[in-house]
């Protein structure tokens, strides 16, 4: 079967010479994104390769040296140290990475979210607007969570969104954002939310060899009204029911920063003997997608497989060791675009989603100025990898 790659026509001339900086944030994906790149544009014909408009198409690395060292003080600045005129240049951050750090007084300081968007904002500003055209490729939106005032209280995310795009930023490409309707901030600029669907259930279907996908066996679940469009999306391509909690909470207090949760909820059809697939955006401290599980369990269902794009494991992994030794759970499934603790590896119940592929399909159309509608609605790869399961072939 021809290959993804092989089957796209990329027929126009780059917009500009090709770059990527990747913050130390994001180093490791990244550097499966350049190797993609790299290999793609080796092995591609075209007549025109030698000409101006190609020029620096084919290197041996995509990847432009950048840093953002700090002062004893812990102020820092951003440096490019190479050329980036007229470059159409690809800027790559994980604000979640809590892994890095930096010396503050003498201190070591982890990086926060803030941190990590700061230093975002100082290699855009080291560009100093002489690139071509800048895309800034933050899989997960940095304040994503804080995405509508419900009180008198800050909208950060929206004033991010802004703030890049007056210092120059033309594209901003994230991952399953929170609530998509914080483009609003921003509605003249380039603006996508791309979801992992294909690369979940691929992953899925290639290592449990045993699933029986009809709505007779297997179901769908958002643990909470938010994300009922996510599994509404899965259950229709994969052609099964749909069942959704919702939190009931206490509005008389406030813990933690939000109301407590008094109860999750359950509207949907019966879920006993069938497998779950429960589908959320994050798994934060887990304590939620948990408790779903929990109840579907005692609702007797199946084997239950938990979806979710980032994996923050805020609370530990102790409480997805109990629930997997208790037979509450049995894989999850989050993806590499954001730090993944090592030993989250050493997991019987994990399962790493790779997207750095899909990110170098996105980085490689966008070059052409190609459109990315039909990555980002991936029904027909969806389709074909479920019938080659179903055939019994390799995945």
């Amino acid at each position: 079967m021809a290959s993804h790659e092989e089957e796209r026509n990329l027929n126009t001339i780059p917009v500009g010479t090709l770059g990527i900086i990747s913050l130390r944030s994001c180093d490791e994906l990244s550097k499966k994104v350049d190797t993609y790149l790299v290999k793609w544009r080796k092995e591609r014909e075209s007549e025109h390769k030698d000409t101006l408009s190609f020029a620096g198409y084919q290197r041996d690395t995509f990847l432009l040296k950048a840093s953002t060292p700090r002062f004893g003080s812990g102020e820092g600045k951003g440096v490019i140290l190479e050329s980036v005129r007229g470059y159409d240049l690809y800027i790559m951050v994980d604000v979640t990475n809590h892994s890095m750090t930096y010396s503050l007084f003498g201190d070591e300081n982890h990086m926060s979210p803030d941190d990590h968007y700061q230093d975002l904002k100082r290699i855009i500003a080291a560009v100093g607007g002489k690139a071509r055209r800048i895309t800034v490729i933050m899989p997960y939106l940095y304040e994503s969570r804080q995405h509508k005032r419900s009180t008198r209280e800050s909208l950060d995310c929206a004033i991010a969104l802004q703030e890049l795009v007056k210092m120059g930023v033309d594209h901003i490409i994230t991952f399953d954002a929170h609530d998509p309707r914080v483009q609003n901030a921003i509605p003249l600029n380039g603006f996508e939310t791309v979801p992992a669907s294909y690369q979940f259930i691929k992953n899925l279907l290639r290592n449990v060899k045993d699933l029986q996908l009809d709505s007779q066996h297997m179901m769908v679940i958002s643990p909470d009204e938010g994300g009922m469009k996510r599994a509404i999306y899965v259950a229709n391509v994969l052609g099964l029911d749909m069942g959704m909690f919702y939190k009931r909470r206490d509005y008389t207090r406030v813990e933690g920063g939000r109301n407590p949760i008094l109860a999750h909820e359950f509207l949907g059809s019966d879920v006993e003997g069938k497998d779950m697939i429960i589908i959320d955006d994050m798994i934060s401290s887990g304590e939620s997608v948990l408790e779903v599980a929990a109840a579907l369990k005692a609702r007797k269902a199946n084997r239950i497989f938990i979806f979710s794009t980032f994996g923050l494991f805020t609370g530990g992994l102790e409480p997805f060791d109990r629930a997997y030794e208790d037979g509450i759970i049995t894989r999850v499934l989050t993806t590499n675009l954001i730090f993944q603790r090592p030993d989250l590896f050493e997991k019987e119940w994990y399962l790493s989603t790779d997207l750095s592929k899909y990110i170098a399909y996105l980085i490689d159309t966008l070059n052409h100025d190609s459109s990315i509608s039909e990555l980002l609605d991936p029904v027909g790869r969806i389709h074909r990898v479920v019938a080659r399961y179903k055939n019994g072939e390799d995945i």
